[in-house]
């Protein structure tokens, strides 16, 4: 009886499914342009050189800001952007980290690592309009270029460093005049010229300004050629950024494998937060020597680190992470070798609760409320925001929350 049941719940539940793939098919599917400025500061568009975003703001909706979650890097949050899942759950905990088990390593810059599925868990938004029949469309946006079709997008441009913005926005314009049947409805665009500028000349510098102006313009040329094809009004564009930026200098440093002379650990990542990996009967001493010395930084056993930061469940996070105070940083013997005073300047990677760390979030379109301002919203919630606009059911394991979000969309 009790497998009768079961059958009968599971025959119903797949009839739910397959009734609701149906009702979308037979709908007229939205368009969303999600755009990405990479280390993009929540406040940078105050400073009165974006009138394009300002024109954005002023048809839609705007955050306060866009809280990302820790670690405040680039691959991180770009993969919590389309899956709604915190890095501990995703997988990709870090810009660069290391599997213990296996000996391999992943490396932002290595090209096989970062398309190599086995680092990505979860389920990434044109994973999931797939089961819809919607296609999607990806121009450099991290997690995009996995070496497996069926988690790609269908149309697809690999990372290429100094790429002109002028080429993606060519290529969304092309993507959105195909033909119909062939049409992605949902296009990711990856920008990266601010978070270099916020590198290499500082949050407040002039460098910093002329970047924002820059690619403020690039939002301009799209917005046009959006017109010229007539999918202005029927586009919905959401921008957000990935993490913020604050001013840093090779003055405020801790150099950690000076503390920790003659222990034998390795070291991942540098900056704002690292994770060190002694000798396993040795954690308990490298963890004390670094809390006796705690200056300018703070030290975590993995188990402790505090619930909000979200950063302890998966394997490949080391014993031991230590987070820098804002604008300091924490390296190692070999940061010394290429760290230069005139190009050392902003850094992310902070605590995800410092301000300085929180980027933005605007959009505009039919799916939108019009002039309408909130409070900061957080990035785990954009997945099932997305999956929302477009009638999807999203993920049943996410960390991300329809109900924090969805009161930014058009009641109509």
């Amino acid at each position: 009886m009790i497998k009768l049941f079961k059958s009968i719940r599971n025959r119903l539940l797949f009839l739910i499914i397959f009734l609701s793939v149906q009702i979308t098919f037979s709908q007229a599917q939205p368009y969303v342009i999600l755009i990405s400025f990479d280390g993009f500061r929540w406040d940078y568009c105050s400073r009165g050189i974006t009138p394009n975003i300002e024109l954005l703001i002023e048809e839609g909706v705007k955050a306060t800001s866009l809280q990302p979650v820790f670690p405040t890097k680039t691959f991180p949050n770009h993969y919590t952007l389309v899956t709604g899942l915190y890095p501990e759950n995703h997988g990709i905990i870090f810009n660069e980290f290391h599997d213990p088990y296996t000996k391999e390593d992943y490396k932002m810059w290595d090209t096989t690592e970062v398309r190599n599925p086995k680092w990505y868990r979860g389920e990434a938004i044109w994973e999931t309009l797939k089961f819809y029949g919607i296609k999607s469309a990806s121009y450099f946006w991290p997690g995009a270029s996995l070496d497996s079709e069926f988690r790609q997008p269908e149309y697809l441009y690999n990372y290429v460093r100094n790429d002109p913005p002028i080429n993606k926005v060519n290529a969304a314009i092309k993507w959105l005049q195909l033909p119909y049947s062939k049409r992605p409805h949902l296009i990711t665009l990856y920008f990266s010229s601010t978070d270099h500028a916020g590198h290499d000349y500082g949050p407040d510098s002039e460098g910093m300004n002329r970047t924002i102006a820059s690619i403020d313009s690039s939002l301009g040329f799209l917005l046009t050629e959006l017109e010229k094809i007539q999918m202005r009004d029927s586009v919905n564009i959401i921008l957000v950024s990935d993490h913020g930026m604050t001013e840093v200098s090779i003055d405020n440093i801790v150099n950690i494998e000076e503390i920790l002379i003659g222990f034998n650990c390795s070291y991942s990542n540098y900056g704002a937060a690292m994770m060190v990996e002694p000798d396993q009967d040795k954690v308990e001493e490298v963890y004390n020597i670094l809390k006796k010395n705690e200056n300018h930084y703070t030290v975590y056993r993995k188990e402790n680190i505090p619930e909000y930061l979200h950063f302890n469940k998966n394997p490949f996070i080391s014993e031991i992470i230590l987070v820098s105070d804002l604008g300091w940083s924490v390296i190692v013997n070999e940061n010394l070798k290429w760290m230069n005073p005139e190009s050392f300047n902003g850094n992310h990677g902070y605590d995800n609760t410092e301000l300085d760390m929180h980027g933005i979030f605007i959009a505009s379109g039919p799916a939108l409320k019009k002039n309408f301002f909130t409070g900061t919203l957080n990035s785990l919630d954009i997945y099932p925001l997305l999956c929302k606009i477009y009638n999807a059911i999203p993920n049943g394991i996410i960390d991300g929350r329809l109900d924090r979000i969805e009161f930014i969309l058009n009641d109509n």
